[in-house]
């Protein structure tokens, strides 16, 4: 993910009270997902072509579903985020994921 810099929504041009206000909000809807989805946030500027990455995993896949989907709705997602490829895991031994995933 980055943040946008364009002329409807540079990130940067904020004050930094204003973004705290907004990624203080974007965490309590994160937080709403506490116990269903694990994230690991990443950082790669310089990297790649992005700032940083967010992986995020669950034993449900639609719990991954339904928190990037309000995610995306969060003002400081809808408004300042640019997004690359999603990918998510499920948490469990390998015999039980690969039963989920109708492998095993």
């Amino acid at each position: 993910m980055s943040k946008r810099r364009n002329a409807t929504g540079n990130w940067y041009s904020l004050p930094y009270e204003e973004r705290y206000r907004l990624m203080e909000g974007h965490g309590k809807v994160g937080r709403r997902f506490r116990g269903q989805v694990v994230q690991l946030i990443t950082g790669s500027t310089g990297l790649d072509d992005w700032e940083w990455g967010v992986t995020l995993f669950a034993e449900d896949p639609a719990a991954v579903k339904a928190c990037v989907h309000e995610m995306r709705f969060d003002e400081a997602s809808a408004v300042y985020a640019e997004f690359g490829p999603f990918y998510f895991g499920l948490i469990g031994d390998v015999e039980t994921v690969l039963r989920r995933v109708n492998v095993a």
